[in-house]
């Protein structure tokens, strides 16, 4: 008789000895992958009538987890990379899985079989002047979420950080004194200092007087003073980029978020 896999237990071990101790991942995949179970317990919440504490790992079966990979695309409007980046996260706990519970090892490869979805390249089009300012233009720089979205966009604007690295910068990552500049982790955890140009700088001079939230670290934090999430981002970004199309109709035809 199978035991009943506690799916907490299970999840604390894969993200403090699989990815931290065994494969020293980043901070930015594990920060996506907290993510994705994050997500997922939410959805098992509001599905099951469980919480992640009392979640079995029978409860996380091929049915389910298709479910929520559906929930992603048609409630949440998470795109075709955005899912398979999910289960991308999933199918790796489930790897690890297989190792520490092999009597459920029929059930995980079940889950294991769930395919990705075959998405088409889109064509990478770039912003020119206008576009660009009537997107900076678009938050209500009246509100500190207005004030937090201007700033963040203007940064991402001028020194092109990847998603990744723009919401792992914390404050002191900034240094606004001669030589203005970001630093932050990119890619194979290389350190890089990115240059501010002055109306950078300035934003963030001003950004930076604002009061911290709950003692936020974040140099772009969320209403609770917490780190910004990739998705949470790209909900802000195609929030403002409909307003900006309004006074902007190219965009229309440039961005699809």
């Amino acid at each position: 008789m199978k035991s009943v896999c506690n799916v907490a237990k299970l999840i604390e071990r894969y993200f403090t000895e699989r990815l931290m101790r065994q494969r020293d991942v980043s901070a930015n995949t594990i920060a996506s992958y907290r993510d994705t179970f994050r997500l997922l317990f939410a959805f098992a919440q509001a599905r099951l009538r469980k919480p992640p504490s009392a979640l079995s790992l029978d409860d996380l079966d091929a049915p389910f987890i298709s479910a929520f990979l559906t929930d992603l695309e048609t409630k949440r409007g998470a795109g075709v990379r955005t899912r398979n980046l999910r289960l991308t996260a999933i199918r790796s706990f489930y790897r690890f899985v297989s190792f520490e519970e092999p009597a459920h090892s029929a059930l995980i490869q079940r889950v294991l079989a769930i395919p990705s979805k075959r998405h088409d390249k889109r064509q990478v089009h770039f912003l020119v002047r206008p576009e660009i300012e009537a997107i900076l233009a678009a938050p209500d720089r009246t509100t500190w979420l207005g004030r937090r979205d201007h700033t963040l966009l203007l940064v991402a604007a001028q020194t092109g950080l990847r998603l990744s690295e723009l919401i792992s910068l914390d404050r002191d990552a900034v240094h606004l004194g001669a030589g203005a500049h970001v630093r932050c982790v990119g890619k194979g955890r290389k350190e890089r200092c990115t240059p501010l140009a002055a109306y950078a700088r300035g934003a963030l001079q001003a950004w930076v007087k604002e009061p911290v939230r709950s003692g936020a670290s974040a140099l772009f934090p969320n209403v609770h003073g917490g780190r910004l999430s990739a998705d949470g981002v790209q909900t802000l970004l195609a929030k403002h980029v409909r307003v900006a199309s309004e006074s902007c109709p190219s965009l229309k035809s440039k961005c699809h978020c």
